[in-house]
């Protein structure tokens, strides 16, 4: 099974190619999705989290506070690392297990949608990296169409992520997401059919 490492900026299309390559055949493993499943109320990771950060971060109905959360490690740089120390374990573990369980299903390909590829080190779970990219005018313009925020919060969320550059740097192929959907569809399903050598239909 080959296992794809997807990853891209705010605004740059990764979703889309995403769903793309699910519609192509591929498994998905949505990183965030699995950090909400795991953050469920009472699990052993809101546990986890209440342990090292203190109580207050749970929830009337026994989930994640994740504003509470955020609040605690948001200016504290040793407490965001050990967040994301338990949370990339946590996801880490929880997307070995499907890998396993999609390979024994006898899948083609199985694409791990991770924003933070590289940082989290899931790069190294991955037979390929692939990277969506986009000029910044259009990511903005995107950001604020689907966020309904201002260009300076667009600009800031921008600022703060992995930039293109270093994706093209890193990453073993790259899907320029400057047209419409189709040519989406086109660049993806391609490079799908060169990774994985199957047929599209």
């Amino acid at each position: 099974m080959k296992i794809i490492g997807l990853c891209g900026g705010s605004g740059s299309g990764k979703t889309t190619a995403s769903d793309f390559f699910a519609s192509l055949g591929a498994a998905v493993i949505d990183t965030d999705l699995v950090w909400h499943e795991l953050c469920r109320p009472g699990s052993d990771c809101v546990r986890e989290l209440a342990d090292e950060f203190g109580h207050d971060i749970i929830d009337s109905d026994g989930g994640l506070d994740r504003s509470a959360l955020g609040s605690i490690v948001f200016a504290d740089s040793v407490k965001r690392a050990r967040l994301n120390a338990i949370s990339h374990a946590r996801i880490k573990d929880e997307t070995v297990r499907r890998l396993r369980m999609f390979e024994s299903r006898g899948k083609d390909a199985a694409v791990v949608d991770a924003p933070l590829l590289f940082e989290s080190g899931f790069d190294k779970l991955c037979c390929v990296t692939v990277g969506v990219v986009a000029d910044r005018e259009t990511r903005i313009a995107r950001i604020i169409a689907r966020d309904g925020i201002d260009v300076a919060r667009a600009e800031a969320r921008i600022a703060a992520q992995i930039t293109d550059e270093e994706l093209r740097r890193r990453c073993d192929y790259i899907i320029v997401n400057d047209g419409d959907k189709n040519a989406l569809y086109e660049r993806t399903a391609s490079l799908y059919k060169q990774i994985v050598g199957v047929d599209i239909h």
